[in-house]
């Protein structure tokens, strides 16, 4: 399987980039809108994270900048009747953070902006996908080990009856309050400021 690829730009479109890797070997990605705005020019250095997508007519490889937006095609394309391209089209329409939020919370409207999605495929894909990328919005906007306390702190108070968008709000303001070192202090103190509004 080829996960990363990395090498010079060579060439580069808004929805493919060539890369050529030191072994002389030029591939072509297919790449959602969103990487390729942030993509450096030709000539200059490149890695990508990737998946290698095998189907009976086609073999071809999609390419992203982040862990986080490599995961997120991965489960966007495990649903039934979402191909690599629609994939694609909604991460080009909006960046991996903003689908992300979009589809924990529900938001078929938005949804729906994207070309190829209809009201019924919208409402699948959230219906399938909405628990599913909570870990992926709850650590947007953070990074490393705050990333994780984020994402374990929302899904504990999901688990303990809070909508997403309510328990991502406090743990949230929770972080940047400060003085929680790990997911039970995030917890924590959400239940605290909980007890004291009441």
């Amino acid at each position: 399987m080829i996960s990363r690829i990395r090498g010079e730009v060579l060439s580069r479109e808004p929805s493919r980039v060539e890369v050529l890797t030191g072994a002389g070997v030029v591939y072509e990605i297919h790449i959602p809108l969103s990487v390729f705005q942030r993509l450096p020019r030709e000539g200059e250095p490149t890695e990508l994270l990737t998946v290698f997508n095998v189907r009976d007519d086609a073999h071809a490889l999609y390419g992203f900048l982040e862990e986080r937006e490599r995961t997120l095609f991965t489960r966007l394309t495990s649903v039934q009747k979402v191909g690599a391209r629609l994939g694609l089209a909604m991460m080009s329409m909006y960046h991996a953070g903003r689908l992300v939020r979009i589809l924990a919370e529900k938001d078929v409207r938005a949804l729906v902006q994207v070309g190829g999605v209809g009201k019924k495929t919208g409402e699948r894909i959230v219906l399938e996908l909405s628990d599913k990328v909570q870990d992926l919005a709850a650590a947007a906007d953070f990074e490393g080990p705050e990333a994780k306390r984020a994402a374990g702190a929302t899904s504990a108070l999901v688990g303990l009856g809070y909508t997403f968008r309510d328990a991502d709000a406090a743990v949230r303001e929770a972080i940047a309050a400060g003085g929680v070192d790990s997911v039970e202090d995030v917890v924590r103190q959400v239940l605290a400021g909980r007890s004291g509004d009441g």
